[in-house]
């Protein structure tokens, strides 16, 4: 993703992961609205919401003792094809560009590959490894090796990023350390967990129940977890390892009878890929940057992966990271304005991962009655408990705006606050807010045209009502500070009405930087955003 931002904005960047290739492993599978609004800002939303499940697959939560046996409880969601469908028509906490779409990560990553790879200046190379680096003040030198054969190169760039995953080089060297949670014991989503990417393409005939995205069984045996990867047969499935079960020593056949008890039946498996796991971490980094060096994703922080927050969190460090470091490497702005980095988005990660440490404990620690299976009326009785709890479960890790589109950057030197107090942050409701540091509130602006499609590639000024005030101050401050910035008129009423101002000018991140009535303070205004003047005291 990083190399996306970059290389659109004509920065040249080379990647080295020493993988052979994108993800095999199914992964991550929720990519949430705020994620696929960036995908529609890259001009790829509509080819990633064509990938992973067919177009009308529901993309339902549900919850069941086991896959074949009897179904507590159910979240129903949009398929991809209603999707589309509807986005147009939501308002309000669930008005946006973009409705989430359920689709594994290796597609993902594949799509964002092969645009990065069209990009001049963006070279892109599997099977390579950084084996060092040095950063001269100056410069940062670093010293990469090929898996294959051994061979080695020193590259010197401006920057370097390490997206190098939990246990990074890149932020040991620096000396930066996990805070928070780990090691969170709990009867699921806690501790050791196998994760088997398998194909069972009976599946379907074997459970007599409607088909879900995500399926989680829930009973005294075998706790699970299962995302439906192509809605033919392939699964991700993840389950609590035992006491006594040593991951070590889990063969296919094993593997495959994991699968079947909580299907509970013979369904035939090809097991594809397995490896153990731990949940139970709500980590993140003291530090996200120092000199020249930058981390971000799993390297800066690490969930239980509940309300798939950790992909979609990592996404949003690139987005952030890539149009700074454009700006600077670009002389727009000045390097003072990469200290906003660490200052935006440490603070949203300790808020998502303490979200989702949530979201595990209201599962992982609901455990089931001895009676749960059991025909009898106790049987029954604790069946529709457990539905109802696990139904409001699902609402409230899956019907999530205010996580998705409520981040905000409050107090960060990168945004000019009018002084006004946002809207409060809650995980299942969203009120769209114009005050400085979020997200700008959203509407449809004609047929099928977002008012997000009417930005600037960069920046964007919105003059908003019938009569805005002139904004040409900002233009031409922009013009002798090398910004690109696009002035956006509507008249609309109801779009005055939901900013607050006739002014707004909008970050190249799609953030709200600043608001007000007229154009005056245009140079104090860029001067702060572009790292050029501090912040007040």
């Amino acid at each position: 993703m990083l190399a996306n931002e970059l290389g659109r904005r004509g920065i040249s960047a080379v990647l080295v992961d020493e993988k052979p290739g994108t993800a095999f492993n199914p992964q991550a599978n929720a990519t949430q609205a705020r994620t696929m609004e960036h995908f529609r800002r890259l001009g790829i939303a509509e080819e990633i919401r064509s990938l992973g499940l067919p177009p009308d697959f529901p993309t339902d939560i549900a919850y069941f003792t086991r896959y074949a046996t009897h179904e507590l409880g159910r979240f129903r969601l949009p398929t991809a094809r209603q999707a589309r469908e509807r986005v147009s028509t939501l308002k309000g906490a669930w008005g946006a560009a973009e409705l989430p779409h359920r689709v594994s990560q290796k597609f993902v990553e594949a799509v964002l590959r092969k645009h990065a790879e069209k990009l001049p200046g963006i070279s892109v190379n599997y099977g390579w490894r950084m084996t060092a680096f040095r950063d001269s003040g100056d410069a940062v030198e670093v010293e990469v090796e090929r898996i294959q054969d051994g061979e080695r190169q020193t590259l010197r760039a401006d920057y370097l990023v390490g997206a190098d995953g939990p246990r990074s080089p890149v932020r040991q060297q620096l000396g930066f350390r996990y805070a928070g949670e780990t090691g969170v014991a709990r009867d699921f989503m806690g501790g050791r967990m196998y994760a088997i990417y398998l194909r069972a393409p009976d599946f379907y005939e074997a459970v007599p129940h409607d088909p879900a995205w995500m399926n989680v069984s829930f009973n005294a045996d075998r706790r699970a977890f299962m995302a439906a990867v192509d809605g033919k047969g392939e699964f991700a499935f993840h389950t609590q390892l035992k006491p006594h079960e040593n991951e070590d020593e889990i063969t296919d056949d094993e593997a495959a009878r994991m699968f079947q008890r909580a299907v509970g039946a013979p369904v035939k498996t090809e097991v594809l890929s397995r490896r153990s796991w731990t949940a139970g971490h709500a980590l993140v980094a003291d530090h996200f940057q120092r000199g020249r060096v930058f981390l971000g994703g799993d390297a800066v922080h690490l969930f239980t992966p509940t309300g798939g927050l950790g992909y979609n969190t990592a996404v949003e460090d690139a987005v952030n990271l890539g149009w700074k470091l454009a700006a600077v490497l670009k002389g727009q702005a000045a390097p003072a304005l990469l200290d906003s980095y660490e200052a935006e988005r440490r603070p949203l990660a300790v808020r998502n991962t303490g979200y989702a440490r949530r979201f595990a404990d209201s599962l992982g620690l609901f455990m089931p009655v001895p009676e749960l299976e059991e025909d009898s009326d106790a049987g029954r009785e604790a069946r529709r408990k457990a539905g109802e709890y696990l139904e409001a479960h699902g609402r409230a890790e899956f019907n999530i705006p205010g996580i998705t589109f409520g981040g905000r950057y409050d107090g960060s030197p990168a945004i000019f606050s009018d002084g006004t107090r946002p809207p409060p942050d809650a995980a299942n409701e969203y009120i769209p807010s114009a005050c400085p540091g979020g997200r700008p509130p959203h509407i449809w602006v004609g047929d099928g045209v977002s008012l997000y499609d009417t930005f600037g590639p960069e920046w964007t000024l919105l003059a908003l009502g019938p009569q805005p005030p002139d904004a040409t101050p900002f233009l031409e401050e922009a013009a002798r500070l090398g910004l690109e910035m696009t002035r956006v008129a509507h008249p609309a009423p109801e779009i005055l009405a939901m900013y607050e101002a006739p002014l707004a000018l909008i970050r190249p991140d799609q953030i709200v930087a600043w608001r007000g009535h007229n154009a005056g303070e245009a140079p104090a205004v860029l001067a702060r955003l572009t790292g050029r003047a501090p912040p007040p005291d």
